[in-house]
């Protein structure tokens, strides 16, 4: 896969995070319960894992892979809402054919 084209899917991944938080808040509010989303890539060799850890876009995992963390870039401390995004992020990345899970735990 090309350099452009994955740059293509990380911003649509990105976008689609964005879009998946302010679509929950818009209808939910912003829920107290805090905590940390993020989404893991695997293999953390693979193209996509490289081009987000060149990019400073991801960092290696401690449990193996590469884990970009609040891929939808909210300030909040809302768990849910995070959650919301970083299940966005890895299923457009899924779509494409990566390996990508969103993950969460709280604070």
């Amino acid at each position: 896969m090309s350099k452009a084209n994955i740059e293509m899917i990380v911003a649509e991944a990105f976008d689609a995070a964005k879009k998946a938080e302010a679509d929950f808040r818009a209808e939910h509010g912003e829920p107290f319960y805090c905590g940390f989303a993020w989404v893991n890539v695997t293999p953390g060799n693979c193209n996509l894992a490289n081009y987000l850890k060149k990019k400073n876009l991801g960092e290696k995992a401690y449990g193996g892979g590469v884990d970009v963390w609040n891929p939808g870039g909210s300030g909040t401390q809302s768990m849910d809402i995070k959650e919301e995004g970083s299940r966005a992020f890895a299923e457009v990345l899924r779509k494409y054919g990566f390996k990508a899970y969103a993950r969460s735990r709280a604070d």
